[in-house]
Order: structure tokens, then C-alpha cells, then sequence
């Protein structure tokens, strides 16, 4: 059955795409259905939805700061803030505008927190590391994948790892290996190997895949090197 998959998809669309005809996930291949396709753009909408109406009460909640308000309260609504555009990061379309404004909110509320810090060398330290911190994580965000591992309801679950990072393109699943610790790239690793060599017994050959096995298993040896010589 031939099917028409959206040029930018939700994220439970998304890992259908991932899904269909991909002797990764099963073989024999699934071909996923229509019923399936319906049912996952269903919850896609509906994320989205609830996603603008959370936006607009953030926007709201952000404009309503005032010049004092108790510092509990920013830092509370700063992180509802960095946890919306971690979501908005995995929706479908273009989430451009709403991404750029949750930014310049961070960015309000991050210039009112230094204020707060003047003259505390060690307050400025730890504020220098987590804007750091912030801009490296929002710049692994640009990879919908990311978004798609971290979101607490993700629709890849223990047993699509191996098999959605194998499907991945190079340059996300190397931002994607960074979200893993040394054990669990090495179980990746091996989980990977298994499965592909298994595969290649049955017929399928899958050159990139092996390439992208490659990759993994690099980004473990290295995470292991460097917790044996930490």
C-alpha cells in the first residue's frame, strides 16, 4: 500500500515513517495502514493544540512578571519555558515563530536573573554554565529526533532504539548518541550489532546501516575511554 507521509510531520507520524517498510523494526517489513497513519495524525493534532495553549498561557504568565516578583516564580516559569520549546521542537510544520518567541522570553527572564546576581562572582559562574548548557541542548533540539527521545510520552520506546538510530541520517544520530551515557551506548552498540548481523543472515544487506553502526560504536568507545581515564 502506498502512502502519502506529511513533508512535516508530527512526531508520532514521524516514527510511522521511521516504521514502514523497515525490516529494522520487523521482518517481514510492515506496511503500516491507513487506520495507523489517521490514528498517529490524530495525536499529532491534538499535541499541538494542547502545545497553543500552553503557549499562550506561558506568554501571558511572562507578561505579567513584575519588576519584583519572587525569584521562585521566574525560575518556575523559566523552566515551563525551556520545556516548551523542547516540545515545540518535536512538533509538526514549522515551529520557527513559536521557538524564536519562547527565545526572547528565556532571554527576558535570563537578563532580569543576572541582574539579580550582580556582584556574586560564583552566581555568575554557574549562570555562564547554564546558558552554555541551554544553547548546547537547544542546538541538538534542531534535530527532530532529539525532540522525538526526550519527549516524556516518545513514541520510541526500549525496543525501537537500535532500530530508529540505524534509520537515522549521520548528522542526527550523532546528536542523538549525545543524549546516552557510556553504559548505554555500549548496550546500543551491541544491541545494534545483533541486530543487524541477524538481518544480513536473513538477506539484508544494508550498507548504511553498517555505517551507521559504525558510527554508534565509535561514540561508545569513546564515552568508555573517557570514564576510564575520568
Amino acid at each position: 500500500m502506498s502512502l502519502r507521509f506529511q513533508a512535516q510531520p508530527g512526531r508520532y507520524e514521524r516514527h510511522l515513517q521511521r516504521r514502514h517498510e523497515n525490516p529494522l523494526f520487523r521482518t517481514p517489513p510492515e506496511a503500516i495502514g491507513r487506520e495507523q497513519l489517521t490514528a498517529a495524525r490524530r495525536q499529532d493534532q491534538a499535541e499541538a493544540l494542547e502545545f497553543q495553549r500552553q503557549f499562550r498561557t506561558l506568554v501571558q504568565s511572562a507578561a505579567e512578571l513584575r519588576p519584583n516578583e519572587p525569584s521562585e516564580r521566574v525560575l518556575t516559569l523559566k523552566e515551563s519555558l525551556e520545556q516548551a520549546y523542547e516540545q515545540a521542537a518535536g512538533l509538526g510544520d514549522d515551529q520557527g515563530p513559536a521557538k524564536r518567541a519562547l527565545r526572547t522570553l528565556i532571554e527576558v527572564i535570563m537578563r532580569s536573573i543576572w541582574r539579580g546576581a550582580a556582584g556574586d562572582p560564583l552566581a555568575h559562574h554557574e549562570l555562564e554554565q547554564e546558558e552554555t548548557a541551554r544553547s548546547l541542548h537547544f542546538g541538538l533540539l534542531e534535530h527532530r529526533l532529539v525532540a522525538d527521545l526526550l519527549h516524556p510520552a516518545s513514541p520510541i520506546g526500549p525496543e525501537d532504539l537500535a532500530p530508529t538510530l540505524l534509520s537515522a541520517a549521520p548528522e542526527a544520530l550523532a546528536a542523538a548518541l549525545q543524549l546516552l551515557d557510556s553504559g548505554e551506548l555500549t548496550a546500543l552498540a551491541n544491541d545494534a550489532r545483533d541486530l543487524l548481523t541477524r538481518l544480513q543472515q536473513q538477506g539484508y544487506a544494508l550498507p548504511e546501516c553498517w555505517q551507521r553502526l559504525g558510527i554508534i560504536e565509535r561514540h561508545a568507545g569513546r564515552a568508555n575511554q573517557g570514564q576510564a581515564t575520568g
